[in-house]
Parts: C-alpha cells; sequence; structure tokens
C-alpha cells in the first residue's frame, strides 16, 4: 500500500480538558512504593512517613561557652556582676550538658580571675541547651507521605541519621519520534521536569513507537506524530495495541494530543510542536505523574497579578497563554500558536478556562512558572 492509500488519524471531536482530567484521576494509579537511598531520593515523593530516632537522646550545648546553673545567674548584669560557687565548666558546641546545669552562657558573660568566677548576665532554664528530643522527638513524622523531598528535607533527614527512605518512583519512557531541532527540545523539557517532579525519566531515541509501548515503564510520553502528517501514525499505533481514550483535545495549543492506555499503562501523545506538547504536558502529563507518585499538593505556586490588556478565547476551547511581568502587570505574550519568542520572553503562563471568552484588562490572573 503506497502512502496515498494508508488510512489519514481524523479528529472527530475534541475531548473537554477537564473531561480527561476526571478520567486520570480515576483511572491513574499510584506506582508500587519502593525504598530508595535517601542521597538518592531527592524529588521523589514519599510512599511513608519519615520518623527519624530520637535526636538527642541527652541535653547538649547550642554554643560554645559556660555551662551554668540559671540559679546562680538570677540578678546578675553587666555593672552587677553574680559570684558563682566555682568556676564553671567550659563547654563546646554539641557536647552533653554536665551534671546539675541547665543553660550555657557565651564565654564574654563569665569572668574568671584568680579562681573565682562571676556572671554578668542573668539566664533562664534552657538558654543555649537543646534539650533532649530536640532536633526530633522520635514519633513525629518529619516529613509525610505525598510530600515531595526537598533538598532541605534531605538535609535534615540525613543530619538526623536517616539513610533509606520509601518512595514512589514512576518510570516514564520519553519518545521523540522525530530527529529534529523542536521534537529534541520537547522531549528533553519534558524528561526534566519528570526528574524534578518525582519521577525517572528515561530518553527512548530509538523513535520506536511500537517496542516503547511494550517496554518496562509506568508511563509513556510520545513527541510527534499525532496530527494528519504522511507519517503520523502515533495515535493508530496506539490504538492498536491499547486502548484509545481520546484524540483531539479542546485545548489550545494542543488540540492534536492523544491519551489512551496500554494496559494499566497511561501512554500521553504530545504534538510535534513545542508550544503544543508543552501546553499538553502542563495540564495532562503533569497531572498523571500526580497520580503516579501520589503526590498530595498538586496545586503549583502562582503569583497573582492583573491583566496588562485583554486576552480573547473561544469558549468551550482552554487556553494556555504566555505572559511576562511589566509594570507589575501581566502581559499577555500570544495566543493559538506560541512561538519560540513568544516563549523565551515570557515569564509564566496563564490558563483561561473553557467556560470563559477570556479575561478583559485589569482582570486578576494567576501566573505560573515554566518548568
Amino acid at each position: 500500500m503506497d502512502a496515498a492509500s494508508d488510512p489519514i488519524q481524523t479528529i472527530a471531536r475534541l475531548t473537554p480538558l477537564a473531561d480527561l482530567l476526571a478520567m486520570i484521576d480515576r483511572e491513574v494509579k499510584p506506582v508500587a512504593a519502593r525504598p530508595l537511598a535517601l542521597d538518592a531520593a531527592g524529588g521523589r515523593v514519599l510512599a511513608e512517613d519519615v520518623v527519624p530516632p530520637r535526636r538527642p537522646d541527652y541535653a547538649t550545648a547550642l554554643l560554645d561557652g559556660w555551662a551554668l546553673a540559671a540559679d546562680a545567674t538570677v540578678g546578675a548584669g553587666g555593672y552587677s556582676p553574680a559570684s558563682l560557687p566555682a568556676v564553671p565548666q567550659r563547654v563546646d558546641v554539641g557536647q552533653a550538658m554536665p551534671f546539675g546545669t541547665d543553660c550555657v552562657a557565651s564565654l564574654d558573660d563569665v569572668k574568671v580571675r584568680g579562681g573565682q568566677a562571676e556572671v554578668l548576665t542573668t539566664m533562664s532554664p534552657g538558654d543555649g541547651v537543646l534539650p533532649v528530643g530536640g532536633d526530633c522527638d522520635g514519633t513525629t513524622p518529619l516529613r509525610r507521605a505525598g510530600e515531595r523531598l526537598r533538598a532541605i528535607d534531605r538535609a535534615a533527614l540525613g543530619a538526623a541519621g536517616v539513610k533509606q527512605v520509601t518512595v514512589h518512583d514512576p518510570r516514564i519512557a520519553v519518545v521523540p519520534l522525530r530527529t529534529t531541532a523542536i521534537v529534541d527540545a520537547a522531549a528533553r523539557l519534558v524528561a526534566r521536569d519528570v526528574m524534578r517532579r518525582g519521577g525517572a525519566a528515561r530518553h527512548d531515541e530509538s523513535g520506536d513507537l511500537a517496542a516503547a509501548l511494550k517496554a518496562d515503564a509506568d508511563a509513556v510520553v510520545v513527541i510527534g506524530g499525532t496530527g494528519q502528517g504522511r507519517d503520523d501514525k502515533s495515535v493508530q499505533t496506539l490504538a492498536s495495541q491499547g486502548r484509545l481514550v481520546a484524540h483531539g483535545i479542546a485545548l489550545s495549543p494542543g488540540e492534536t494530543a492523544a491519551i489512551g492506555f496500554v494496559g494499566a499503562r497511561p501512554v500521553l501523545l504530545l504534538p510535534g510542536r513545542l508550544d503544543a506538547a508543552l501546553s499538553v504536558w502542563l495540564t495532562l502529563g503533569r497531572r498523571i505523574l500526580v497520580r503516579l507518585t501520589a503526590h498530595q499538593n498538586e496545586s503549583e505556586p502562582a503569583e497573582s497579578l492583573l491583566l496588562a490588556r485583554k486576552v480573547a478565547s473561544t469558549v468551550g476551547l482552554a487556553e494556555l497563554v504566555p505572559v511576562r511581568r511589566k509594570a507589575g502587570r501581566a502581559e499577555p505574550l500570544a495566543t493559538k500558536y506560541l512561538s519560540l519568542s513568544s516563549l523565551a520572553y515570557s515569564d509564566g503562563w496563564i490558563m483561561v478556562p473553557a467556560e470563559s471568552e477570556g479575561y478583559s484588562a485589569g482582570s486578576p490572573v494567576q501566573v505560573r512558572p515554566w518548568p
């Protein structure tokens, strides 16, 4: 059969974005939890609470200074020092507090002369002291299941002696179907975002979609081949090997995207344009990743700004619009087709919901950051 007689991929209808988000929430399940070394778990989503052992097991000094009993310092001041019954013991940061002491004075606050010592400030019990369980009480989780591990979390958990955590660690195959600069750029952007958001991305450069759909992965993201071009076959391939849920999404840019399953494994087919691939990944791809990782806080940080000028949109079509900050407002840069320059000039994006005709100038909008 020659190319002219090959069946053409057609879109019968545009499926509402909200319907597909609801479908993802129903059908995509978290991957099985597995243990992972703390050092390798950056960005991963916890499957279990992390409860470090109690730390410290004994009261320790928080500063280099003199270990004192606070009662012995009552009424002391710079002009009325209080004599101490004996020269106090010096302690260093992290050292156990000597018996009978409950505070640490700085080195300058105690004067020692001729075997006599006096304190120049009134201390309170606990000053300069880390109490038993002051870092971790041994019962309260430092991070909970469903939370993503940040760099600061790994630092705190490592300092508390944690070596391993249990996480949801989905493996995502990212498959560019064409060797073009735009498709490759989209694939690398998706792969990097997967890694930042708790997944393990495998960039599959073979271009063999049929093989990728059979590979050992928890989800497959394909870039290219969703339109009606002579070489566009990705939707037909998915339909032949699995279950095609939708081809055609009421989202601009990104109308030709498709989504389906091979077994329980979600497959997302992104258009071969950078703006369309980005739009579909941000709306549907990230939602799939949230479900696979069981992340409990999927909301993105957003900056509330007033719109510098109006944005017109078609009712029934959700629309992603790049914006830049200008004079404290959000200036829309493009609609429908988002040029490479508009993406580069922008500081983030806004979403016009399908039920809206757009936003008038001065409307408050939520500006979300790009990956």
